[in-house]
């Protein structure tokens, strides 16, 4: 089941580029909406047989690929890695539902987000260093595709941009991901913390940099971060629903899963810098916000800030925190989704996402009135207010982090608080007042257009209700990326 949720994918994505389906019409979306439907079903499935309680790898698939090299085609499933499989089997099938019906070229454009969503679910699945290497860097083809081919004016600039940095985050991966194999004998690339033991402080530190430093180019933290303005901004809408809600999150995943799992000793030691370094991010990212004019980069740069909290969850390293961190990613992932289709159907509509030009949309007889409301709800939700799953989120985080960190912490608090200023400021300035003239007779928002919007804002209320169907997954597994000893890690902090 695992290798299905890999290659139905990127084989129906061959199959699109291969077979002539048709360039012109609705059949290569409904293909890739059939694609996309049968893999969420299956991660749904998934869940339903997943043992919630069992902290170890489920469903392992393992075979020898290459043994010259020693990459093996190891798979596995935790509550870490699940709860993102299925957030990117649902955000990718939003993202193909919303994307335009007269896109040029619509075979390749569904082709494209099919491989995406392959690469990232092997890259979730890898259980091999190696191979989790390769599904790192294959999504780097597709989404720069997807920002040069359908993007906006400067989207040329904007995709040699983010595959620059992006390969650079690769480069640097695979650099600790090379040294640790040579460093620990290990006969091949199989994920195995157990022999990072042998490594000393020295040589763990060693090996940690060159991955925190790439994997803070992909969340992005600062200063790493100057890659995803722009290619939120110059990206189309569905593009930026997956950027923002699942690529990011590849970045943090890899905190988790080999930052803490894999050095942990060597993390333990510098997790007040990093603390201290979410705290600037989320502070940087917020007061960045506040300064925007435009709609998409308001929200790109609340992603920067949001972001800042998992690295400060992660930072503190305890069971609580762990659970915390995996909560941010996916409640981050399922607002900044929401908030990204919103801001498309504004733009879509108005032609326009500025903040200073729109104004008054929230009326009722002829402006964007559902649309509003769902934009006030996403908002609320991550500014953090009690009944979403936002505040659940970052309560976690806050909660577990203060022990260790709490001027960090602190800090965060109140890049948490400004975030209710910048949006507000946008909301306010876009939304309400009276309606200009040169938008007084806007389209009409058809209810297929808002659908995507309105489930992804009924799972906000229905995790901010409920959210230990949220927190279930990760808890078990957070004990076994801490070796079992949280408590000992505590006090091992200097």
């Amino acid at each position: 089941m695992l290798s299905a949720l890999i290659w139905i994918p990127i084989l129906g994505a061959i199959l699109l580029v291969l077979f002539p389906v048709g360039e012109e019409g609705q059949r290569p979306r409904q293909i890739a909406l059939a694609i996309m439907a049968l893999v969420f079903i299956f991660t749904t499935v998934l869940g339903t047989q997943f043992e919630i309680q069992n902290p170890q790898m489920q469903f392992v698939e393992s075979w020898s690929w290459l043994p010259g090299i020693g990459l093996q085609y190891h798979l596995g499933v935790d509550g870490l890695s699940y709860p993102l499989l299925w957030l990117n089997s649902l955000l990718t099938l939003i993202a193909i539902y919303s994307s335009s019906e007269a896109l040029p070229r619509p075979r390749f454009y569904y082709a494209l987000v099919l491989f995406l969503s392959g690469g990232v679910m092997g890259a979730f699945l890898a259980q091999d260093l190696l191979l989790f290497f390769l599904f790192y860097e294959l999504e780097i083809i597709p989404l720069y595709f997807l920002i040069a081919i359908w993007g906006g004016e400067r989207r040329g600039y904007a995709a040699m941009k983010f595959l620059l940095y992006t390969a650079l985050s690769g480069f640097l991966v695979l650099i600790s991901f090379l040294g640790w194999v040579w460093l620990t004998d290990a006969p091949n690339f199989d994920y195995n913390p157990v022999l990072s033991q042998a490594l000393s402080f020295n040589t763990q530190l060693l090996l940690l940099i060159p991955l925190l430093i790439g994997l803070a180019i992909k969340i992005p933290i600062f200063p790493f971060h100057t890659w995803l303005p722009d290619a939120h901004v110059e990206a189309s809408t569905p593009v930026s629903v997956l950027l923002a809600g699942v690529l990011l999150k590849l970045g943090t995943y890899g905190l988790l899963r080999f930052g803490v799992g894999l050095y942990l000793d060597a993390w333990v030691s510098i997790a007040p810098w990093l603390a201290t370094l979410a705290a600037i991010s989320a502070l940087y990212g917020a007061s960045c916000a506040i300064a925007q004019k435009d709609m998409k980069k308001v929200v790109a740069y609340s992603s920067i800030a949001h972001m800042g909290y998992v690295l400060l969850a992660a930072a503190a390293t305890t069971r609580l925190s762990i659970t915390a961190a995996s909560a941010q990613m996916i409640s981050h992932g399922i607002i900044s989704a929401m908030l990204f289709l919103l801001v498309g159907v504004v733009y879509k509509k108005t032609g326009s996402r500025d903040v200073d030009y729109l104004k008054g949309l929230l009326a009722p007889e002829r402006g964007l009135p559902v649309t509003g409301s769902l934009m006030i709800l996403g908002v609320m939700a991550s500014a953090g207010i009690p009944g979403m799953v936002g505040f659940i989120a970052e309560f976690l985080v806050f909660r577990g982090s203060f022990p260790l960190f709490p001027v960090q912490t602190l800090l965060c608090l109140i890049g948490s608080g400004l975030t209710a200023v910048y949006f507000l400021l946008m909301v306010n300035r876009v939304f309400f007042g009276r309606l200009t003239p040169e938008l007084a007779r806007l389209p009409q928002v058809l209810w297929q257009e808002r659908l995507p919007a309105m489930a992804l804002a009924l799972l906000i209320i229905i995790l901010g209700l409920q959210p230990t169907w949220l927190t279930q997954w990760s808890e078990p597994q957070a004990t076994v990326l801490l070796t079992g000893q949280p408590e000992v890690i505590a006090l091992r902090r200097p």
